[in-house]
């Protein structure tokens, strides 16, 4: 049955005219592009990835026209001076770039860089805690009566060497280690290597300001804060209640030791240092929370992550509940949601959810995903190696330089980026510091950049319509099914401007009615990984006969 009718014409029909430029901020219009520096692009050929290797692939961020990914931003990863236990979170200066990057200079170049093109440089800020090496520590651990000792939460032990709690840490094991020389035990919520901040004294939090206030002089733009709400801890360090769970970790509810009520002041503080410096942001990640818990957060910062969509299975039921919670917590004034489907400490999406498949049925799913993540109401953060449907690449024991986590390591999803088929993916021109994906070959940039049929084209197609649709950068978000079973449908829509979204999850063709009536039946297909009629004026009903796998964005003009 034809439920899909094709405007019949003689020729095609005149180009619609451009959308007014947006002037949403640029943190908002998006997308946002996490680089993993290790493994980005290596410069200088000793296997690992560098700050000159990330301006060099500049063009394909943005290169100012619909060939590239038309990113308005770039996080990176924490590449601060690093003695590596936390391959870089264990910081022993924040000031100071590790060699293994770069320079400085090399720094200063990635900023020009990125702003002749357009984009912002958005820093990781570990501030939780430090490494072991850092001089904070280090003199705060010389005696009890150093001038840093209340730098960091020392306790003395109790009933012999016992610690002063039963607090857990994330990677397994005490959340205390007994230092010999002075004899009390110094708090970690992670690695003994990374001794815990003590952020009620007021000079830490200045520190740490200050930390932030020197990058913000040297030109960035954005800031990432890791694990924030884990900064302050209950003075008292009170036991926290137990319950059920299957780490040690998750047999605890964090009550004392994360999300506690002084948070909220210094988020203010950071806040008014932000807006001294036009155009910055933050986006927080929210450590162990829900969606709930990282909604409390967006009056103060810009953004913070909702981990929410790592956990969702491929069912369009359980990620719509997912955008409609997320959506409703954030409709108050001022606060604005995104979104991510993959980071370094979190398999890739294209193997969650196509690890069992074909890699035609795999990729197909991958650019469903891409369709959805953007096309939401809010900013799409896109993990290096996404664009190009990137799957986790097994490392070994003896590989892995991540053994935070016992049994497993978080390297599977921060392996060597795959540019072309030369050896070692074009990533480098030695053996990398972790392993290439054994798809390299087909599955790489320069591959993937002249097939107009491949994830890259699709990525960079919904980039540019995104960036010249109103309704997709800033429109409500309104699903117009009730219950869906094989497919999403959703509106995108301001008062000049509609978008149609529909996303088939199967493979297979579906029929599906929509719930909501529609409020024209005039649409334009703009971007599809099914239908032959990009660009011409087609009529839709109520029903939509979807193909497999299909994901289409068309596009209307509202009434104004």
């Amino acid at each position: 049955m034809d439920v899909l009718k094709v405007q019949t014409s003689a020729e095609a029909p005149a180009a619609t005219p451009p959308a007014p430029r947006p002037t949403v901020p640029w943190w908002k219009s998006g997308p946002i592009y996490h680089i993993y520096p290790r493994s980005f692009a290596d410069s200088n050929g000793d296997g690992v990835g560098d700050l000159q290797g990330i301006v060099e692939k500049l063009d394909h961020l943005n290169d100012g026209t619909e060939r590239s990914l038309g990113v308005k931003g770039i996080w990176l990863s924490a590449m601060y001076l690093s003695p590596g236990r936390d391959v870089g979170y264990d910081v022993a200066d924040h000031r100071v770039i590790d060699p293994a990057f770069g320079t400085q200079e090399d720094f200063e170049t990635l900023v020009r860089e990125c702003r002749s093109r357009g984009i912002h440089v958005i820093l990781d800020f570990v501030l939780n805690h430090t490494s072991d090496l850092h001089p904070w520590f280090l003199e705060s651990r010389a005696s009890r009566t150093s001038a840093k000792r209340d730098w960091y939460v020392w306790r003395r032990p109790v009933r012999g060497r016992k610690p002063p709690n039963n607090w857990r840490s994330f990677f397994g094991g005490p959340a205390w280690t007994f230092d010999e020389e002075t004899g009390e035990h110094y708090l970690h919520t992670f690695l003994p290597e990374q001794p815990d901040l003590n952020w009620h004294n007021p000079e830490v939090r200045a520190a740490c300001l200050d930390v932030v206030r020197h990058w913000l002089g040297h030109g960035i733009s954005g800031v990432r804060l890791d694990v924030f709400n884990a900064y302050f801890k209950h003075p008292d360090l009170p036991d926290n209640p137990r319950r059920l769970g299957r780490s040690a970790w998750s047999r605890q509810r964090h009550l004392y030791n994360k999300d506690r009520p002084e948070l909220h002041g210094f988020l203010e503080e950071l806040r008014a240092l932000l807006d001294e410096f036009p155009d910055t942001m933050a986006v927080g990640e929210t450590f162990d929370g829900h969606p709930e818990l990282a909604a409390s957060y967006c009056d103060s910062l810009h953004m913070a992550f909702n981990f929410d969509f790592l956990l969702q299975p491929w069912k369009p039921s359980a990620i719509q509940r997912a955008i409609e919670r997320w959506d409703r917590l954030l409709s108050r004034e001022g606060t604005w949601p995104c979104y991510v489907l993959s980071n370094h400490d979190n398999p890739r999406h294209a193997w969650r959810y196509g690890r069992d498949l074909a890699s035609g049925a795999a990729d197909a799913r991958a650019k469903v995903a891409a369709a959805l993540l953007l096309t939401l109401r809010g900013t799409p953060y896109i993990y290096y190696g996404e664009e190009i449907g990137m799957q986790d690449v097994p490392v070994s024991r003896d590989e892995a330089w991540d053994v935070a986590f016992d049994g497993g390591t978080r390297d599977t999803a921060r392996t060597p980026m795959h540019w072309d088929d030369s050896a070692f993916a074009g990533f480098s021109s030695q053996r990398p510091w972790l392993p290439i994906g054994p798809d390299y070959r087909e599955r790489n940039v320069a591959h993937q950049q002249s097939d107009g049929r491949s994830i890259l084209s699709f990525y960079r197609r919904l980039s540019a319509l995104r960036a010249q649709t109103p309704a997709l950068l800033e429109g409500s978000w309104t699903p117009l099914l009730k219950a869906p079973r094989a497919a999403l449908v959703y509106m995108r829509e301001t008062p000049g401007s509609r978008a149609l979204v529909a996303l088939n999850f199967t493979d297979r063709r579906v029929r599906v009615r929509l719930d909501a009536p529609m409020p024209t039946r005039r649409w334009t297909p703009r971007v599809s990984t099914r239908r032959p009629d990009i660009g011409w004026s087609v009529h839709l009903g109520q029903t939509l006969e979807l193909g497999p796998y299909e994901a289409t964005v068309f596009t209307s003009e509202a009434e104004r």
